[in-house]
């Protein structure tokens, strides 16, 4: 079979099992040529298990207007504001502080991240996903 043409590769995120073609998920769509309520469907059947969890997904579009969609895991900042318990990270990450999360809690996320990152070994995640964190205006603690 001949190899099809791509029009458009993008990337969205979206709550696992519960999106909606609302903005701004359907004008994205739309945009580039996906019908909507034929991606909402399938995305929501491929994420039911993670209800809720944001999650990354990343669509090809061909020119037969087809597309194919591929899951990645959730940002590494919507990990940490959920293990953190914050909704949202500081303004000022040097000056203040919003929360804290710890190491145990760290390598976690990084294993769970570590096939979407370009880290070779699970300690190299884990920097990565810490220097999001102090980014975000959260600390690191031992634990």
């Amino acid at each position: 079979m001949a190899k099809k043409e791509i029009t458009a590769k993008f990337k969205i995120t979206a709550p696992g099992g519960q999106a909606t073609p609302a903005p701004p998920l359907g004008p994205a769509l739309g945009g580039n040529g996906v019908n909507p309520g034929q991606f909402i469907q399938q995305f929501n059947a491929a994420t039911a298990k993670l209800n809720g969890k944001v999650v990354g997904c990343v669509i090809t579009v061909y020119k037969d207007r087809s597309f194919e969609f591929e899951i990645k895991s959730s940002p590494a900042a919507a990990l940490i504001k959920s293990a953190a318990g914050v909704p949202k990270g500081s303004g000022v990450p040097n000056k203040e502080k919003v929360g804290s999360i710890t190491k145990a809690q760290v390598r976690e996320m990084a294993e769970e991240k570590l096939e979407d990152l370009n880290a070779a070994s699970v300690e190299s995640a884990m920097r990565m996903i810490e220097g999001t964190a102090r980014s975000m205006g959260v600390t690191v603690v031992e634990g």
